[in-house]
């Protein structure tokens, strides 16, 4: 079968043939039939013993043996993935489409949504408080900006470091502010994005020099909730800035299987009554590597490709 392939850490992938996965008991093998790409996958998929060569793991859509139209997210059993005509799947881990749900969502709402739903709700957003969010121009922040709108916030602003997704924005109504990141003074800019008093909520998508901003242009009482580590895995904190503030950290993907099904088909349900508006690039299969090169350099969008 042709398969997006990675022959080492670091090594863009290259399509090309590559063995069949066959049938074994507990997982389900499925004939794919749309890929998705995420920031898992270029920044850490492949640092953790991963044996080479191996298929882009991914999530995506496909057909089981038996007809069904099934969603898998990043778990296909190594060496395999979704970036493939075939891939082999634990069966916990595959869950029906319904039949008024097209690809593209399915696999959006599958990681990005999820990991952002959690979050947003451990948050216990009131009527009316203020939420920033940091690396808001990503996937997870697209959606969290308008799933923030939903649950009742007020004043929402997203922080990024690409002027023109924040303006992008804004135009559309997702935001009512965008801050630019990386200027002179960012707390200043942040506390004047959100009125002058700061934030009730800062949702942390990067974490870094980002996060410690953010936290000084909050309120007392605010709720921090980190989830990403794009911008550092570490920061100087001065407890003093934490004092009468709540810091989560919090990671989606450990639940166990039915949990984050029951919370895929809450999102799918939203996604059709709010008409969530995300940002797509779609690849042809054979161009794997230039949508590798695409998330690795920030995409600001969910990007897919048509296997079949």
């Amino acid at each position: 079968m042709r398969a997006a392939v990675i022959s080492g850490n670091g090594v863009a992938p290259v399509l090309q043939d590559f063995p069949e996965p066959t049938a074994r008991v507990g997982s389900v093998l499925i004939d794919v039939d749309t890929a998705g790409l995420g920031g898992w996958d270029v920044l850490g998929a492949y640092r953790l013993g991963v044996e080479y060569p191996c298929v882009i793991r991914g999530e995506g859509v496909g057909r089981a043996e038996d007809g069904r139209r099934v969603y898998f997210g990043e778990r296909s059993i190594a060496p395999w993935g979704a970036w493939a005509e075939k891939t082999l799947v634990p069966a916990a881990e595959v869950w029906d489409v319904p039949d008024d749900i097209d690809d593209r969502t399915a696999i959006t709402m599958g990681i990005a949504g999820t990991g952002i739903l959690v979050p947003l709700e451990a948050a216990n957003i009131q009527p009316g408080e203020s939420v920033l969010i940091l690396g808001a121009t990503g996937v997870l922040g697209q959606i969290g900006l308008q799933l923030a709108r939903s649950l009742g916030a007020g004043r929402i602003v997203a922080a990024a470091r690409n002027p023109a997704a924040l303006d992008r924005l804004v135009e559309r109504g997702l935001a009512d502010a965008g801050v630019a990141l990386g200027g002179e003074n960012d707390t200043e800019a942040l506390k004047a994005a959100s009125g002058g008093d700061g934030f009730d909520i800062v949702l942390d998508l990067v974490f870094g020099k980002p996060f410690l901003s953010a936290v000084k242009a909050t309120k007392w009482g605010a709720r921090l909730i980190t989830i990403g580590t794009g911008a550092g895995r570490v920061v100087e904190l001065n407890i003093g800035d934490l004092l009468f503030r709540t810091l989560t950290c919090i990671g989606t993907g450990q639940r166990p299987p039915a949990d984050r099904e029951t919370i895929w088909r809450r999102l799918l349900a939203m996604q059709k009554a709010q008409k969530l508006i995300i940002d797509y690039v779609d690849y042809d299969f054979a161009d794997a590597a230039a949508a590798w090169a695409a998330q690795v350099s920030g995409p600001h969008a969910k990007i897919t490709a048509k296997v079949r």
